[in-house]
């Protein structure tokens, strides 16, 4: 009768951290000795006595039918083929192989410099673990951008990077690049996404605002120069032609105000600004009727 028995075993997969079972089920049992190894040839139970003192792994089940054996935390270095051996007449052997993946964390982000209008930029998506590779992709508003992927292995693991290049433009301040990662031991669905916001950095543009198109002598006026630019412009400074500024006229950042207008106020206003990438100035030419 010992002849007619059998052992089978199970392949199982199992997230790293996570909890296997190793599951070798009997056929015509009849009690005869049942071994489990591990991927060292390492006696785990020997007939339902533990023979290794690894606390993670317990005998879940040992019945007629089949064996189960529970492993806790599991690691990369507990990968490999688990012996189910029963000693009867003949041996029989079965090899449970386990696989051990190691699903990737949000991927980190990062530009290479700072995002200049006109010029080329780099971001670099990078995943430092994962098991098998993860897959890699770049999207602006939910169309793919072009990323040139890159990886190397790191014992058991992956290490993997994608690189984007970009030459941003002013509109493109505040927009959002979002690197995502896919990987088959996420769940159905399941992907690891990170998020950039590009701070494009652009000279300055200004423009004068008058306060009221039609002046006459006595009236007051408020000029308002409108900056735009990345980084904001913070030093504004007010001028009139080839003369200094009428003695009642009050600068006050992007304001200059002139009070009791009169025709010797006349003459052209030039408001200039500038940051890093450059200036710029904008002119207003001022008739007292």
């Amino acid at each position: 009768p010992g002849r007619c028995q059998e052992v089978q075993a199970e392949n199982v997969t199992v997230l790293e951290g996570g909890t296997a079972e190793i599951t070798c089920h009997l056929h015509r049992y009849d009690g005869s000795i049942v071994v489990i190894q591990n991927p060292a040839r390492q006696t785990l139970f020997f007939n339902g006595t533990r023979a290794l003192k690894d606390e993670r792994f317990e005998l879940a089940e040992f019945s007629r039918r089949r064996l189960r054996l529970r492993l806790a935390r599991a690691r990369l270095e507990d990968e490999g083929g688990y012996f189910c051996q029963l000693y009867a007449d003949d041996t029989h052997h079965q090899i449970a192989t386990l696989t051990v993946l190691v699903p990737p964390e949000p991927p980190l982000v990062e530009a290479g410099a700072l995002a200049v209008e006109g010029e080329e930029l780099e971001l670099t998506c990078l995943v430092p673990r994962a098991r098998p590779m993860a897959t890699l992709r770049w999207y602006r508003d939910r169309r793919e951008l072009p990323g040139r992927s890159s990886h190397r292995q790191e014992g058991k693991v992956f290490w993997q990077r994608s690189v984007l290049h970009l030459r941003p433009e002013r509109r493109d301040h505040g927009a959002i690049v979002t690197c995502e990662a896919t990987h088959p031991a996420l769940g159905r669905g399941q992907r690891r996404q990170t998020q950039f916001q590009l701070d494009v950095q652009y000279p300055p543009s200004v423009r004068i605002h008058p306060s009221q198109s039609v002046l006459r002598e006595g009236d007051t006026l408020v000029l308002t120069c409108a900056v735009n630019g990345n980084p904001r412009p913070t030093e504004v400074s007010w001028s009139r032609g080839n003369e200094s500024l009428p003695p009642r006229a009050r600068a006050e950042g992007e304001r200059l105000t002139l009070p009791a207008l009169a025709p010797q106020d006349n003459g052209s206003y030039t408001c200039q600004v500038g940051n890093a990438h450059g200036r710029a100035h904008d002119t207003y030419v001022l008739v007292v009727y």
